[in-house]
């Protein structure tokens, strides 16, 4: 791992450590909470008889951020869905993907009024649909929907006293599967359909208001198998998001990605967007 994403990984470490404490209000325990945002980001422009130069293009990206959480007396449960994909269009070319993931995850916390409480949990990953190499001709697909699927169960301790950021530790069990594209669970044969790993995971959620319409959100993942302790798996994942009006936001995000079994380099994705977002509960 790089020097600079040490740097970056230390940062959110040094801000989430100056969060305020604090609980949820009392309105909101032994309640299910729903919340489920949609938001959709479209840029287009065309010529006719321009003489000045430019090609006609389009490109349109579409985010839901699903959540159901549940904090009780002994039991929390928190689960989410969040899904992002992207395509654009420059002229007489044909469309390319340029967003493409699916993240669900699944949290039971058991409070035992320790200073950090017992959980257990369940992640899987994917892509939405196809995704595509763009670098060479003619392009190469390099994943599908669940191919790879990587899905992830962790039992450990939680620490969820600050108002704004829960942090957990566990041992994880992952799963990896493929279909097409087995380099990604038999890198040397591409004969194997699923490889089983054992290691550590670490959550860190971070929901921080930096203004009355501004709001971050942060989540930083860390896997490591136990035979390979020296190499983990980093997923950085942000979102900036500003409400001009009801529907009108500016949202930037910054995933960061690091998994030696998909490339030995530093993965970096990052997106400006003005459209419109609706909260449908």
């Amino acid at each position: 791992m790089g020097e600079k994403m040490k740097k970056v990984i230390f940062l959110l470490f040094v801000i989430s450590t100056s969060f305020t404490f604090g609980q949820l209000p009392d309105s909101l325990m032994n309640k299910w909470i729903p919340s489920f945002v949609v938001s959709a980001g479209i840029n287009q422009i065309a010529f006719t008889n321009w003489v000045k130069g430019g090609d006609n293009s389009i490109s349109w990206t579409f985010l839901g951020d699903l959540h159901y959480d549940f904090t009780g007396d002994l039991w929390s449960f928190k689960n989410s869905i969040k899904a992002t994909y992207g395509r654009s269009k420059i002229g007489s070319s044909t469309y390319k993907t340029t967003d493409n993931d699916l993240y669900i995850e699944n949290v039971a916390i058991y409070n035992l009024g320790w200073a950090v409480s017992p959980f257990i949990s369940n992640s899987i990953r994917s892509s939405v649909a196809r995704g595509y190499d763009y670098k060479v001709t003619p392009e190469v697909e390099t994943a599908n929907f669940f191919d790879p699927g990587y899905v992830t169960q962790t039992i450990g301790f939680t620490y969820d006293k600050y108002a704004n950021i829960l942090t957990r530790l566990g041992f994880g069990f992952q799963e990896i599967f493929a279909n097409v594209h087995r380099e990604y669970t038999d890198p040397d044969n591409k004969a194997t359909a699923f490889r089983f790993e054992t290691g550590i995971e670490s959550v860190t959620d971070v929901n921080y208001k930096l203004d009355d319409n501004i709001l971050l959100q942060s989540k930083i993942r860390f896997f490591s198998q136990f035979k390979s302790l020296d190499v983990w798996d980093v997923r950085f994942d942000n979102i900036i998001s500003a409400q001009i009006t009801k529907i009108i936001a500016v949202s930037f995000t910054y995933l960061v990605v690091y998994e030696k079994a998909q490339s030995p380099l530093t993965q970096v994705k990052e997106g400006l967007q003005i459209g419109i977002t609706y909260r449908l509960l």
